[in-house]
């Protein structure tokens, strides 16, 4: 039976290669004649591609037919008009589907992250020293000081907001960037920057909610620690696709592996530059303003309303780019990422 079904496989994979091969043939050979026609043949092509990837995973016509699309999409690309479409294809398709690809990793590493805060809090609850020990007496005394003056966020002002900004961003791109580069650990550097991270940030919402402030601290705070800390977490998924490259190589060279999952993830590093761009300004300008909500001395902050606009903004923001919409992309199979092609498909024919 199994028999059977090899020479089956063969003969319509012959018919297949038969029906197309002249057509191949002059696609690789024969320059199109206008935009039109190469981007005619570039369709076509994906359809073939995706018909052969489906049946003949492992043909050598599948290379061959992908060699011939990754050709003429390098020549669709380099002689279009739109100076920014390669950057607009980028950050719309392909990073999404990239970061679909890794969404195991991505899961892995926020409930990690969530485990950690867990334990924070567990630990500052059972043990209110353990807080000092994580954070510091200096920066506890300066809260709990802080707090007693009627002005419990005020750390997050700052004569020079704009200084401030500078000297968060830069810090919290380093930080994602150690984050990364601990993927070369095999990970283990990885997760101790994401423990470190989550113990001091359920040590730090324990504070506050221990002082009957906690609301007021997910309103001040988590109007920039919503970008920031999903950034943190996804440069902690950049680090375990890096990691997953030099130890699971499957059917690659472990060489071949690392190259592919160190793209990856300096793709993936890279977006978030961008997200810890805007949480540093959240925090250096609107948490400043927020800050004074709560500032007894100087009540002119913003409106809570308005805290709770730009906290559910930035939480819709990172669920739907890095969840609902590589998904969607994904489901819908209107695109298709491989090696580097992305194109709209059709439905794959013989």
């Amino acid at each position: 039976m199994a028999l059977l079904f090899k020479i089956d496989r063969t003969l319509r994979e012959a018919l297949f290669i038969k029906r197309n091969a002249e057509k191949w043939k002059t696609y690789q050979h024969e320059p199109a004649r206008n935009p039109d026609e190469q981007a005619e043949r570039f369709m076509t092509l994906i359809d073939d591609l995706s018909y052969a990837k489906t049946f003949y995973p492992k043909s050598k016509v599948t290379r061959w037919i992908n060699s011939i699309a990754a050709s003429i999409y390098q020549g669709i690309y380099s002689n279009r008009k739109e100076k920014y479409s390669r950057i607009f294809q980028f950050w719309k398709y392909e990073l999404p589907l990239l970061f679909r690809k890794y969404h195991r990793i991505f899961l892995f590493t926020t409930v990690a992250f969530c485990l950690f805060v867990t334990v924070g809090v567990f630990s500052s609850i059972h043990n209110p020293e353990f807080v000092r020990g994580v954070l510091g007496d200096g920066y506890v005394d300066m809260t709990e000081e802080n707090i007693a003056n009627g002005d419990p966020f005020g750390v997050y002002k700052d004569n020079s907001p704009f200084n401030m900004f500078i000297r968060i961003a830069v810090n919290n791109i380093r930080v994602s960037f150690l984050t990364f580069m601990g993927g070369f650990s095999f990970g283990f550097f990885t997760i101790y920057l994401m423990w470190s991270n989550g113990i001091m940030l359920g040590c730090f919402e324990y504070l506050f909610f221990s002082q009957g402030l906690g609301m007021q601290s997910v309103l001040v705070i988590w109007i920039h620690g919503t970008i920031e800390i999903g950034s943190i977490i996804i440069a902690g998924a950049a680090g375990f696709i890096l990691a997953n490259g030099i130890l699971f190589p499957g059917t690659y060279s472990r060489m071949a592996s690392f190259r592919r999952g160190a793209k990856d993830a300096v793709k993936v590093l890279i977006c978030l530059i961008p997200f810890f761009i805007t949480a540093a300004f959240l925090e250096s300008y609107i948490t400043h303003l927020m800050s004074q909500t709560y500032d007894k001395a100087d009540n002119t902050g913003l409106p809570v309303w308005a805290s709770i606009l730009i906290l559910a903004s930035s939480l819709w923001l990172m669920v739907w780019y890095f969840v609902i919409w590589p998904l969607k992309l994904s489901k819908r199979g209107k695109v298709q990422m491989n090696d580097g092609i992305i194109a709209r498909l059709n439905q794959p024919h013989a």
